[in-house]
């Protein structure tokens, strides 16, 4: 096949989209006022930013008074967990349960709750990267004030059951939140139905600017301020409004969600053809849950190659594709979302991903499936491990999978 293009990590982030941009680009020039401020400049920025909250509201069926703006994703989560631990500590309960292959944003700000005196419980994800509602429920105790479990996995694409978690933990008054920032824009999100506290979302991962994202929090949870210093966000938040970002945010998830069932059924065939194409190498593996798995990410190990290599292979070829989360991209440690589902160290350093959008086309699954064989085949003999296996007969760790 000719060379072409191909844009396959949109998972690490996402192109803005034209409705993004058509809302961004006026308000740089036109909505210049100060939000907070009384004259009319100020009171057009007020009444988009209204606007804006209402939209993203209306999105995850919630009410705008329960949207707080963030400067991303990763934030919306230290700020969650973070009130989650604060509120349960007033009341005498200082135990918080997630999973082992969380998000670094919440993993880490877990480790210094950790470090404060709170304990934390892990849950195993198994091979098939599921959290299990029964080792759940056995988990929570009279003092645990907070369960965190991602909604879709940002490396293997898992989706967990949230609604049933949600409902578990208002059964046992647990306060619930989810990292959803692979999951707004993607698959259905109904904050109401699926029994969820608080949740995180960033726009840049369905087709809005970077550095602007939402917490949802229910409005019955009573937030402490998170930055001080100004009366923005009802007062919990403070610092002038990014009003170009938050129209375009807005608008981004706005046409999301008006094609999101178009959307799924274009890119999970594209994900399919990948998974189908792909299981044809030798020594491969599909990460994650055949059955719960969100429509744009396709997560597979190659065994007897490391994935820095397997990246740069594919970017000669115009292919841009990740190894697992972008934002440990500088970590030579393998990942530990696969580690958590079991898999060796060696092999979960031959990882790749290929996260789709609708932006994507049927060709380039094609042209990817042209090129990425024969990637494989290459490194593999330029592998001395791998030669050596083949050479003493070894069977490959994948093979007997």
């Amino acid at each position: 096949m000719p060379r072409m293009f191909v844009y396959a990590d949109n998972a690490a982030t996402t192109a803005m989209s034209k409705a993004a941009a058509n809302a961004m680009l006026p308000a740089m020039g036109e909505l210049y006022g100060n939000p907070s401020s009384l004259h009319q400049k100020g009171r057009e920025a007020n009444m988009a930013l209204m606007g804006a909250r209402e939209t993203i509201a209306k999105c995850l069926n919630a009410e705008p008074r329960e949207v707080y703006f963030t400067g991303c994703g990763t934030e919306a989560d230290n700020w969650a967990i973070t009130e989650g631990a604060r509120l349960g500590a007033l009341a005498g309960k200082r135990h918080i349960i997630s999973d082992t292959f969380e998000h670094h944003a919440v993993l880490h700000t877990l480790r210094r709750l950790e470090k404060e005196g709170f304990e934390v419980t892990y849950l195993p994800v198994h091979e098939n990267g599921m959290v299990r509602l029964d080792e759940l429920e056995a988990a929570i105790r009279p003092d645990t004030c907070l369960v965190t479990i991602m909604f879709v996995n940002n490396e293997i694409g898992t989706v967990q059951p949230i609604r049933e978690i949600g409902k578990l933990c208002r059964e046992r008054g647990v306060l619930f939140h989810t990292d959803a920032v692979q999951a707004v824009g993607h698959v259905p999100v109904d904050v109401a139905a699926d029994n969820i506290d608080m949740l995180s979302l960033a726009a840049h991962k369905f087709h809005g600017p970077k550095g602007v994202g939402a917490l949802y929090c229910k409005k019955s949870i009573r937030l402490q301020n998170f930055i001080e210093g100004g009366a923005q966000e009802r007062n919990k938040r403070g610092g002038t409004e990014a009003i170009p970002s938050i129209l375009a945010m807005a608008a981004a998830l706005k046409e999301s969600c008006a094609h999101l069932e178009e959307n799924m059924e274009k890119v999970s065939a594209m994900r399919d053809r990948l998974i189908e194409g792909l299981s044809e190498i030798p020594c491969s593996r599909c990460n994650g849950d055949p059955d719960h798995r969100a429509p744009g990410i396709v997560s597979f190990c190659f065994e007897g190659i490391e994935g820095e290599s397997l990246l740069l292979r594919l970017d000669l070829a115009g292919i841009c594709a990740s190894s697992g989360s972008a934002c440990t991209s500088g970590s030579l440690d393998p990942s530990h979302v696969l580690l958590a589902l079991g898999m060796p160290h060696e092999i979960a350093h031959g990882s790749l991903r290929l996260s789709l959008c609708e932006y994507n086309t049927m060709e380039e699954m094609d042209y990817i499936l042209s090129q990425l064989p024969d990637i494989v085949r290459t490194l593999r003999e330029m592998s001395p491990v791998w030669m050596h296996k083949l050479e003493t007969m070894e069977d490959p760790y994948l093979a007997v999978k």
